[in-house]
């Protein structure tokens, strides 16, 4: 399941995730072919090495200027020491935390919980691929039209006072 807070919640959360991975990524992680699959989708990038990544607009580059929403998927799937702010994620990022949150299920048979501040485009199938909980108002929601309307709940929640903003580390 993906638990997702929307905008508030009693939840500290990490908001640069893109400057915290630059400073603890590790050269295995961008070994990974889930990685290496994600950077190729996201940023249209190939991986040659941990230091060397071949972007079609900036030439080689190293692992810190990968995008902002490619970094954070890397820590979702890699560093669970907090819970991350995908709002640095586009839409192009939507399906990989969906597999993201396939794996915590698969692997270590737990949930992948995340902040976000914005309705993301998880597509349109219905219903979804995963399952959804709005940690807000700790419903499930299966398909996106009731994604969508109940994170515009969970956004009224926060702005009534109902429930509490996040705390941002």
């Amino acid at each position: 399941m993906l638990n997702i807070w929307y905008c508030g919640g009693n939840v500290e959360v990490l908001t640069d995730a893109p400057r915290y991975f630059d400073n603890v990524w590790e050269d295995e992680w961008l070994e990974d072919p889930l990685v290496k699959q994600m950077i190729k989708n996201v940023d249209n990038s190939e991986v040659i090495s941990p230091h060397l990544i071949e972007s079609p607009v900036l030439g080689p580059i190293g692992p810190k200027d990968i995008s902002g929403g490619v970094k954070v998927l890397i820590l979702l799937l890699k560093d669970t020491s907090f819970i991350y702010n995908i709002s640095n994620c586009g839409d192009n990022c939507a399906k990989w935390i969906i597999e993201i949150a396939k794996i915590y299920e698969k692997e270590q048979n737990s949930d992948l919980t995340v902040f976000l501040e914005h309705i993301m485009d998880f597509g349109t199938c219905q219903p979804l691929d995963i399952d959804f909980k709005i940690m807000n108002s700790n419903k499930i929601v299966k398909n996106t039209v009731d994604y969508v309307d109940e994170v515009i709940k969970a956004e009224y929640l926060v702005e009534d006072g109902i429930v509490p903003e996040a705390e941002f580390i």
